[in-house]
């Protein structure tokens, strides 16, 4: 008997997994929250959407390794879903006044900084780093942040409370932000010395 042959796709190629789904449904939750904080002025709803999105944040990554459907597509589309609801959220933030310019503009040189690395890596020939688990920490915290700011200014009931344990977490959070950056940037520099050295 012959072995039979099979067209299946191997996992690290796949798109339609479980985990890529959950992040593809976290991608469709950044133009809702904006459509409720900016259009439909509901901002408890979009408390609501920030509150999904970020405790959804690991479960993606959970579910491909609980599966063992860790794939190319899933490593890049999670930390881009993750920098895409910070982005949306702290300008939108920023915009209506929730978060100060100060707090924003430290986001994004962030990203810029990351992405100078990022165009250095992809200039040597390298696929980007695995995100570090200092950098999802982050990413937690200050999506846990975000809700809480947003439930002090919607539900002034609420200010004494959340405002200040959304303000406790999103500090936490931009100094590990900047700390994952750093750790991403030595990476670079020392990759870029040894291919020096190799050569």
């Amino acid at each position: 008997m012959e072995p039979t042959q099979t067209n299946a796709v191997p996992v690290r190629d796949r798109i339609f997994t479980l985990a890529n789904c959950v992040s593809f449904a976290r991608l469709l939750g950044v133009p809702i929250f904006l459509y409720l904080f900016f259009v439909a002025d509901a901002p408890v709803a979009a408390v609501g959407v920030l509150m999904v999105g970020g405790t959804t944040d690991w479960i993606d990554g959970w579910l491909a390794r609980r599966m063992k459907q860790v794939s190319r597509l899933g490593e890049l589309l999670d930390p881009f879903a993750d920098r895409l609801y910070i982005a949306a959220t702290v300008v939108a933030f920023t915009v209506r006044g929730v978060l100060p310019w100060w707090f924003t503009g430290a986001l994004l040189v962030r990203e810029v900084t990351v992405g100078v690395g990022l165009a250095a890596l992809r200039s040597l020939g390298y696929q980007p780093f695995r995100v570090h688990y200092v950098g999802k920490t982050a990413t937690f915290l200050l999506l846990a942040a975000f809700p809480l700011l947003l439930l002090a200014d919607a539900v002034p009931a609420t200010w004494d409370v959340s405002h200040a344990a959304g303000w406790s977490l999103a500090w936490w959070g931009i100094v590990l932000y900047w700390v994952a950056a750093a750790f991403y940037l030595f990476q670079v520099v020392d990759l870029a010395r040894k291919r020096e050295v190799a050569t």
